[in-house]
């Protein structure tokens, strides 16, 4: 006999259990059931004759699987393929990323789909048709990755029901229909990318549910679009790279905005940021770079309590920039006239600044100390101003600090131990100051270090040939300092293996390279490059990579073509002495090779012709001898060299590269003959006439050397490689000026 609890539990269980038998046999039947709605037939032939307009061939394949639009399934399983549940009407289809590869014709199946609520089509090609606005249930419009030409066809304002329309990326031109108007559902704009030329509409305030709107890289032009700031659902406003001008202000805006972030870079704004800017209470991010802006920024953006990313690069500002700013997590003022600092607040988050660009301004006097509590610093960019005095050892607290740039300023004294504790560092660069005294072994702490900028001081110091166990140095810039002795010590391994650029020119280096020198410099050795080797270099703010281009000036570095194998060895203006070595064949991926104006002897060496990516050589100025080897001359990417001034002697080879050169690459070398092609007979006979046209094609071959290396893509290595250039061009010219090409011609024999 049970007792009452235990009948009670036992009833509990058998109730809960037939119950889950009851739910279990439910749900199979539901599973096993047919649909009830399954695709419309004329649902389906429309898909199928839609289909068919994109024939499928070996020389028009598709990234898409249409395996599964066959007439023996259902339409609604196909893939990309939405219906309605209950009346079994398509009204999703989402074709990305089938290359299609076709025009879309105006009797397309596609316009038969009438019940379609959302469309999204790539890689198609000709006019929009305006059978486009017969499908009047549109929500969803994306023709984003297409090469669509012409103006956006006026039937568009049928769509009255779109919330989000996608024409990026096309070669759209023309003006905005009227219609538009009638979107009146719209919440997003995107027609970034395309060749639009027309003003915005004066009134767009009809557009009474815009909350994106990104309209950058066209060509709008116009007056700023106030109408467009008082639609209070905005949030997101991208305008950069047009044409827009004149003035701007924000009229009646609401101080209730929902604007969350707003571009205007790149366009020919100007007169002063209004005060008006203030309205915008929940602005996370401000970028008014590349304009014409003057006068100094309204203290009113003290207000922004959310701002966080603030971008006024490259206009006419001046005055002081207010304590306010150093609570954000991003500044840059680059190439302004700024003079002063605000008192920072006395109470503020010194951990929220990540990136502090100061440019090219107007700062002068000592380094200001405050900048060392932004603790979680990571790139800070004081660089061409004339800021003096010592560079303070409180920098090396910032231990986040990845890259410091103090270049162009007047800093005296010696480096502080930067590598103690602020051992993250990727970039240094402190070239064109007064620095002097020797080189801090706690450099050798900075694991990450890719580039080391230490160019056109005072240093004056043995070659920091321990430098070389660093993993990662990619660039390294010794230039025009007060260095001495020989490179090579036979106590420190030479190592280097990831250098790709070396500049150690006009110093006093002596000595000389044993043969097997660069054998373990292997990332010079190799065409196998990895895309990391420039992102380090440029000024990137990883948070807000998606939503704002970074640039660099003037220069949209996230579409440039960056070479990342451009690889640079520039020894020249020192002493060194003995042969070349033959290991340098060794470095098949170096492109300009510069060994002019030391003391090299004996023969050019013959593995040189194993360089095959060399682009420049010069050995000018040395004391070599023999022959050029005639290998040289399969080079086919060398356009430009120099052999002048040596003891050279034989044939000229008969290549083209060769003969193409100008005759100032072979002068003073005279026992070197068959100019003749080269220069002509008769320069010998009016030397006067010679060296004129000499000295004026030697400065073209300096050019010609400047526009090889600047090649190398702007805004790389924050600008380190193209200074580095032109300050080679003014050393060349100068050179070139002082001693006036002596020319002997010597003929064949």
């Amino acid at each position: 006999m049970m007792i009452p609890n235990q009948s009670y539990c036992f009833s509990g269980i058998v109730v809960a259990t037939l119950y889950f038998f009851i739910l279990f046999s439910f749900v199979l039947q539901t599973l096993a059931s047919p649909t009830l709605h399954q695709c419309r037939h004329d649902q389906r032939d429309a898909l199928m004759e839609f289909k068919q307009e994109f024939p499928i061939t070996e020389s028009n394949p598709s990234l898409y699987d249409w395996t599964s639009w066959n007439k023996s399934r259902d339409c609604c399983s196909w893939k990309g393929v939405t219906c309605d549940a209950k009346s079994g009407k398509v009204i999703s289809l989402d074709l990305f990323p089938a290359v299609l590869n076709n025009t879309l014709k105006p009797n397309s199946g596609l316009f038969k789909l009438q019940y379609l609520q959302n469309l999204s089509l790539s890689n198609l090609y000709g006019e929009i048709p305006s059978s486009l606005g017969n499908l009047s249930h549109l929500m969803y419009l994306d023709l984003f990755g297409n090469e669509f030409v012409g103006q956006i066809p006026a039937s568009i304002g049928n769509l009255t029901q779109l919330s989000s329309l996608s024409l990026t990326n096309n070669h759209l031109s023309g003006k905005i229909p009227v219609s538009f108007a009638n979107l009146t559902e719209l919440s997003t704009l995107h027609l970034t990318n395309n060749y639009f030329e027309s003003e915005l509409p004066l009134d767009m305030s009809r557009l009474h549910n815009l909350e994106y709107v990104l309209l950058s890289r066209n060509s709008f032009s116009g007056p700023f679009p106030t109408s467009l700031f008082t639609i209070p659902s905005l949030q997101v406003v991208y305008l950069r790279q047009n044409q827009f001008k004149g003035p701007i202000e924000f009229g009646n805006t609401s101080s209730s905005s929902r604007l969350r972030a707003l571009s205007l870079a790149s366009n020919n704004f100007d007169g002063p940021i209004p005060e008006s800017i203030s309205k915008f209470l929940n602005l996370n991010i401000l970028d008014l770079s590349f304009n014409h802006f003057i006068g100094a920024i309204p203290r009113s953006i003290s207000q922004l309590a959310n701002l966080s990313y603030l971008d006024l690069s490259d206009n006419k500002l001046e005055g002081e920039v207010p304590g306010c700013l150093w609570r954000l997590q991003l500044l840059k003022l680059t190439y302004n006239s700024f003079r002063s600092f605000g008192k920072p607040p006395e109470v503020f988050d010194s951990t929220q600044m990540n990136v502090l660009s100061l440019k090219s301004n107007s700062f002068r006097g000592p380094f200001p100390h405050w900048i060392c509590k932004l603790r979680s610093l990571s790139l800070l960019d004081l660089s061409i101003n004339s800021f003096s005095g010592l560079i303070p050892s409180c920098l090396r607290n910032i231990t986040n600090l990845e890259v410091l740039n103090l270049r162009n300023n007047d800093f005296s004294g010696g480096l502080p131990d930067m590598c103690v504790k602020a051992t993250n560092l990727k970039t240094l660069d402190v070239s064109w100051n007064q620095l002097e005294g020797k080189l801090s072994k706690s450099l050798i702490n900075c694991k990450a270090m890719k580039v080391l900028n230490l160019g056109s001081n005072k240093f004056k110091d043995e070659f920091p040939s321990w430098l070389g166990s660093l993993p990662s140095l990619n660039v390294l810039f010794l230039r025009s300092n007060q260095f001495y002795g020989p490179l090579y010590d036979r106590h420190v391994s030479i190592g280097f293996q990831n250098l790709k650029v070396i500049d150690i020119s006009k110093n006093d280096f002596t000595g000389t390279l044993p043969a097997f020198y660069f054998s373990s410099w292997s990332a010079m050795a190799t065409s196998q490059y990895d895309n990391v080797y420039m992102e380090d270099f440029m000024v990137y703010v990883a948070s807000y990579r998606n939503s704002m281009e970074i640039v660099h000036k003037g220069v949209d570095t996230s579409f440039s073509v960056i070479r990342e194998d451009f690889m640079v060895i520039d020894f020249s203006g020192n002493k060194f002495g003995g042969q070349i070595p033959e290991s340098i064949g060794s470095l098949r991926a170096l492109r300009l090779l510069n060994l002019s104006s030391n003391a090299f002897t004996s023969g050019i060496p013959q593995s040189l012709a194993n360089l095959t990516n060399l682009e420049a050589l010069d050995l000018s100025r040395n004391q070599l001898s023999g022959q050029i080897p005639p290998d040289l001359g399969t080079l086919s990417f060398l356009s430009t060299m120099n052999f002048s001034h040596n003891n050279l002697e034989g044939p000229i080879p008969q290549s083209t590269q060769f003969q193409s050169q100008s005759c100032s690459s072979f002068m003073d070398n005279p026992r070197l003959f068959g100019l003749q092609g080269i220069c002509g007979n008769h320069l010998a006979k009016n030397p006067t006439q010679h060296e004129s046209e000499e000295l004026s094609e030697s400065e073209e071959q300096v050019i010609n050397w400047i526009a090889a290396a600047i090649a190398y893509g702007p805004g790389v290595f924050c600008g380190l490689v193209i200074g580095q250039i032109f300050v080679m061009h003014e050393w060349f010219m100068e050179k070139f000026r002082r001693n006036k090409p002596r020319v002997v011609i010597r003929s064949a024999r």
